[in-house]
């Protein structure tokens, strides 16, 4: 399953929307105002299926995972100093990526593909691919980008 990530340029807050191989949108995303990152996701219905929250006064960036109004999990930036490391505490995955963190691949405990996420640059909003190889972990892929691109949002302001 492929789904193309595009943020939207004329937008006050973060948003985005997600769209699959046919160019059907298949999430919305939208930012609020709030104390760092709150994004809420919604399904091509208008149901609100997820929301990524960063949690604000800790020493390194950190986003909480909810699914239908309930906390899963959440992702944290680890200390490095040349690769961006995540702890994903709700699925077991690993990030292993590029040193920008434009390019990565999302790995299980297994080391096993779950998928793999590229930027394309040449665009005029953000733009990421995301190659996921079972659909049903397309929300938890959506969200854990939502959460990898809050934080360089946040890293580069």
């Amino acid at each position: 399953m492929k789904l193309l990530f595009k943020q939207r340029i004329f937008s006050w807050f973060d948003s985005y929307d997600i769209y699959d191989e046919a160019g059907q949108t298949v999430y919305t995303v939208k930012g609020e105002l709030a104390w760092g990152h709150q994004l809420r996701i919604y399904d091509r219905n208008g149901y609100e299926v997820g929301l990524v929250k960063q949690r604000i006064f800790t020493w390194l960036p950190k986003f909480e995972i909810y699914i239908n109004g309930e906390l899963i999990g959440s992702v944290n930036k680890e200390f490095s100093l040349f690769t961006p490391k995540f702890n994903i505490d709700f699925t077991g995955w690993q990030v292993q990526g590029d040193w920008l963190g434009w390019d990565y691949s999302i790995y299980n405990a297994q080391a096993q593909s779950i998928a793999s996420v590229s930027k394309e640059i040449f665009n005029w909003s953000d733009t990421y691919v995301l190659n996921i190889h079972n659909p049903q972990d397309a929300l938890y892929v959506l969200m854990l980008v939502l959460a990898i691109d809050a934080e360089k949002c946040s890293n580069n302001s």
